[in-house]
């Protein structure tokens, strides 16, 4: 079948992404697909290979073996052209610090060729740095530096944005800044964006599709819609005994898709299962219920379930 749709759609893909350093696998043969206009949420614990896909995205580092492919083309060397139509922060971001804020972005402009009247301030309003502009930056806080590295990195209005955990060092007020920024940036300024993540929340509120990496392969790629409408509901059953109200599950009521959480709680995912019926056939049977309802799946949940870590 012709790839041309493919290529169209996809502003960013990898395929079979491999990266060796020191004969250690940081990630292996990770295929991920970002579609124009969206906002893709990489998620995945510290040191699952979520940085270290995003340098190769941004030529900061070379495959081992695999390819990148931005705008349809794939990544080389030599690829200057593209990676100019890319704004990027990965890891901490650096300065001269003895320059101020305001310096330090029109600097970047003068090395990016990028010459909009307004931009800097603009970028500094939108991160809210207008103050901050004329400090220098070695009197910048953490959370000021980091909100700097995302206005040097949209200030040339890049059509796609890839950031590396960009909450880190923000209090509750500035992640919400940002949620709000780059919903913005996506919708009023056709920006695509990747997000890498370990908190779920941060990402659940904006994604439109999730990436889970975890022991440097790609476990999952799944839009937040499709999470949100297949195996969302569910039973949570706590019990004192579980062993024996699993036994009443499967035995007695023929259920297969549950799953013992801890030492007191189930959860049910048969859609088809009643509360009702339930609680009685658990009664019967001398299993004592301290708590039954139904309740959504969430994206850590199901993030959980994917990486394994909620068995």
């Amino acid at each position: 079948m012709p790839m041309k749709n493919v290529k169209s759609e996809n502003i960013v893909q990898t395929n079979q992404l491999t990266k060796i350093i020191d004969g250690r696998e940081l990630v292996k043969e990770v295929d991920l697909h970002v579609k124009k206009g969206e906002i893709y949420g990489f998620l995945g614990p510290n040191g699952a290979g979520k940085t270290t896909v995003m340098k190769m995205f941004t030529n900061l580092w070379k495959p081992t073996s695999g390819t990148v492919e931005l705008f349809g083309e794939t990544l080389t060397p030599t690829s200057y052209e593209v990676l100019k139509r890319m704004g990027s922060m990965i890891e901490f971001p650096c300065f001269y610090e003895h320059m101020s804020g305001r310096e330090n972005l029109q600097l970047h402009c003068e090395y990016m060729g990028y010459y909009v009247p307004g931009s800097v301030d603009n970028a500094l309003e939108m991160l809210g740095l207008q103050e901050a502009g004329s400090q220098l930056v070695k009197r910048y806080s953490l959370g000021m530096k980091q909100r700097l590295g995302i206005a040097r990195a949209i200030l040339c209005r890049p059509e796609l944005l890839v950031l590396d955990e960009p909450t880190n060092g923000l209090d509750p007020a500035g992640m919400k800044q940002l949620r709000d920024l780059f919903s913005t940036l996506c919708t009023e300024y056709g920006i695509t964006i990747i997000i890498s993540s370990h908190i779920l929340s941060e990402v659940e509120s904006i994604a439109d599709t999730i990436g889970v990496i975890d022991h440097g392969m790609m476990r999952k790629e799944i839009s937040m819609q499709e999470i949100s409408e297949r195996n969302t509901a569910y039973i949570e059953l706590a019990v004192e005994d579980t062993k024996r109200a699993a036994y009443v599950l499967a035995d007695k009521l023929e259920l297969k898709n549950f799953r013992v959480v801890d030492g007191h709680t189930i959860r049910i995912y048969d859609s088809e299962a009643d509360t009702g019926v339930l609680s009685k056939a658990l009664a019967l049977n001398d299993v004592a219920i301290q708590l039954i309802g139904r309740k959504s799946e969430s994206l850590e949940d199901y993030f959980l379930k994917v990486t394994g870590e909620g068995n």
